[in-house]
Order: structure tokens, then sequence, then C-alpha cells
């Protein structure tokens, strides 16, 4: 393995936080935080490339694969589980796996993310082929659950990208497109969970929603073809039609439970007038 300087073990830029009270430790944790977005804005090229070979490969029918371990891997779940509610897409075009499985969601699975055949396995149960996409998302950039996963999916003719927070590391180096954010020492050395997973959050969020408004999933700025899933949902959606096409609030909201989505009640209501 090539050598790197490991960021993220770096020793925290602030030291005796036992001694600091809540204001201060709350202060200096935003300190850190406010340092992400910046951090994220380097990498933006990258993302770039990542979404435009997106958007080419699900217009061929292709998915979109999260993988990862522990925090890194939650983030991935949670970013794939709000893409059918929120752009009305079917749960099997962005899927989100965890090292350990479902149960590693809410409780640690000790080893699981020190498997590097693992991943392809979880991968293949759904088929994947070609025109899918792999994401690694790994903090250290050394997690062997997604080393193992991105090394199978290139060897296989997959596109894979890595988001990590080691310029350097294994999955910035092996991946085909590489996202590392270097958001610097963690406020608690070593707790990625922080910066680090502040920072992929802000990536998957970037690289999920810019793939979903170029494949057509929002109208203007709007979410039309959001799941109306609960009361607040469907007031939304009611109150997009009454701004889309000037209808009392009965009426709209009305043609949305009729038609079943904002976009198919737009088009439904200019067709007949």
């Amino acid at each position: 393995m090539t050598a790197f300087n490991k960021i993220t073990e770096t020793s925290s830029l602030h030291d005796n936080l036992e001694s600091l009270s809540t204001k201060e430790l709350l202060h200096k944790i935003n300190e850190e935080d406010q340092k992400v977005a910046l951090a994220v804005q380097k990498v933006i090229p990258q993302i770039e490339k990542l979404v435009e070979q997106l958007v080419a490969r699900f217009e061929k029918g292709g998915r979109l694969f999260y993988i990862g371990a522990g925090t890194s891997g939650r983030l991935g779940v949670l970013d794939a589980s709000e893409i059918p509610p929120t752009f009305g897409m079917p749960y099997d075009r962005v899927i989100g796996l965890i090292a350990g499985g479902d149960v590693a969601i809410r409780k640690a699975v000790e080893f699981a993310e020190d498997n590097t055949l693992q991943a392809w396995k979880d991968l293949n149960v759904y088929g994947i082929n070609k025109n899918d996409v792999v994401v690694g998302i790994a903090a250290s950039g050394t997690t062997p659950y997604v080393l193992g996963g991105i090394e199978d999916a290139k060897k296989n003719g997959l596109l894979t990208a890595g988001i990590t927070n080691n310029p350097g590391s294994p999955l910035a180096t092996q991946a085909d497109i590489a996202i590392a954010v270097e958001v610097g020492p963690e406020f608690v050395t070593g707790s990625t969970r922080m910066k680090s997973g502040t920072s992929q959050k802000m990536v998957l969020n970037m690289i999920s929603t810019a793939l979903m408004i170029r494949i057509g999933r929002i109208k203007g700025n709007k979410m039309v073809d959001m799941q109306l899933s609960n009361k607040k949902l469907v007031d939304r959606g009611t109150r997009y039609l009454i701004e889309a096409l000037g209808l009392e609030y009965e009426v709209a909201e009305a043609a949305l439970k009729k038609f079943g989505s904002v976009r198919a009640a737009i088009v439904n209501l200019k067709d007949n007038g």
C-alpha cells in the first residue's frame, strides 16, 4: 500500500476538551464545521464528472449504488432512501449498501467492514451490470469492504467513484473518480462522524440532487414527482398546483389526489384546458 497522510487520524486542533464549558465546546465545534463547505467546494469538478457519467448511464436504465461501513455506510443508505419520496423514483434506482447488512444501520456489526469480498456479493444480489455505477464511501479511504467492492466493480467494467477524507488514500487512488474532501483533523481526534461525515452528507446531497434534476425529476424548483405519503406532502403538492395553475385550494387538492402527483395533475389539467 502506498504511504499517505491519514488526515482523519491526526490530532485535533483543540485540546483539554473536558475543561471547556458547554458554550466553548459548541463554538469550537461550529468553528470546525465552517471549514467543511469550503473543502467540499474544492472537489466540485470531481463531483461534476461523476454526475455527468451518472446521467448518461441512468438514461440507459443504469443505477447508482453506494457502499460503505459505519457512519459512511449509514449516510449512503440515508441518501438512497430519500430518493423515492423526494423524487418519485423507484426504490431500485439508487441503492445504499452497508457492511453488515441493514442491521448495521442501527447497531455496529463487529468486523463486518473487514471483509473484502462481501461488497461484491451484496452488489450481485441486485444483478449489477455495466450501466450501473458504484460509489464507495470511506472517510479513512482504507475500509476493506469498500476497497474490495470498488476493485471488483472495476474488474467487471463498472464505473466507480470514491468519497473519502484522505487524499492519496487507497480509495482515492483505486476509484475511477476520486472525491477526496480534505476537512482536516476532527474536533475529537479520529471521530469521523463529525466533519468527515458532514462533508460526505453534503457531497451525497449534491450527487443525487443534481442527478435527479438532470434526468427531469424537478420542474422549476419544485418536487413535482414526490410521493404523497402524508398530509404535509399533500398540502405541499396542493400549494404547488395553486401556484402553477391558480386553482382554489379544494380544487387543487382534489386534482392532486385524483392524478397522484403534481406533475400528472399539471399535465392533465392543462390538457383539459
